[in-house]
């Protein structure tokens, strides 16, 4: 327990890692959000906690903070309102800004990793933080999708051997994040399918930015961690 309470105290001293944290908190409590009488409260209000840690991460990142604050004013204006009065309008606008907003953070994050050759325990802990933000990006992107064209995704039955695909149900937060994490980190697209062009469009980009991440920003974290650790060693 000591030594749980002494990683978390780590990670919550930088940004970067109290970020992850929350968004990786986020992934085990959005199923039981979901299934709550008041979900929809308790995630608006999950949602309100992240975007303060994504505010605080970028404050210290070198993006510009003032454009962060732009874009999450109104989304978390409309955020509290789709809680009061939930409609499709208002879910399009809150999914838009936030999908927006990750991935103005995510690229601050991209910036703050890319802008000298010394690799910090912070930056370890952006490299996951950015790729958990461009998974809540995508997954945004993927609502919208849907709202603004419902029956853009499918997904297997439940408890079914042979996979019987359901088109027409509304696939829920977690089925859409779910799709962007296995999406973004090239596993595949297992029981969630994108339907329309539009849908598979955002999976295509989603693909792209994934095999790029990993390519261009997580490898050179890697190289550079060699390379110092090459030079400690003479």
């Amino acid at each position: 327990m000591a030594s749980l309470r002494g990683l978390l105290a780590r990670a919550f001293r930088h940004p970067s890692g109290a970020l992850l944290f929350v968004q990786l908190l986020g992934v085990l409590l959005y199923p039981l959000m979901e299934a709550a009488p008041r979900g929809r409260t308790f995630f608006g209000a999950f949602g309100l906690v992240v975007l303060l840690a994504a505010l605080r991460m970028v404050r210290r990142s070198p993006g510009a903070t003032w454009i962060a604050a732009v874009v999450a004013t109104p989304l978390a204006v409309c955020s509290v309102l789709y809680v009061l009065t939930p409609t499709r309008p208002l879910l399009v606008a809150t999914a838009a800004l936030d999908a927006a907003f990750y991935f103005y953070a995510a690229g601050s994050l991209i910036a703050y990793m890319l802008q000298d050759l010394e690799v910090t325990t912070d930056e370890f802990f952006a490299a996951g933080a950015t790729f958990t933000l461009l998974a809540w990006a995508f997954a945004y992107l993927f609502v919208v999708c849907q709202a603004v064209n419902p029956g853009s995704f499918a997904a297997a039955s439940p408890g079914s051997f042979r996979a019987v695909f359901n088109p027409l149900g509304e696939r829920t937060w977690m089925e859409l994040l779910f799709l962007s994490f296995t999406t973004l980190s090239g596993v595949g697209l297992s029981d969630i399918v994108p339907l329309v062009p539009m849908a598979r469009a955002l999976v295509m980009l989603e693909e792209l930015t994934g095999v790029m991440y990993i390519a261009v920003v997580v490898s050179r974290l890697v190289a550079l961690t060699t390379m110092r650790r090459g030079r400690d060693a003479t």
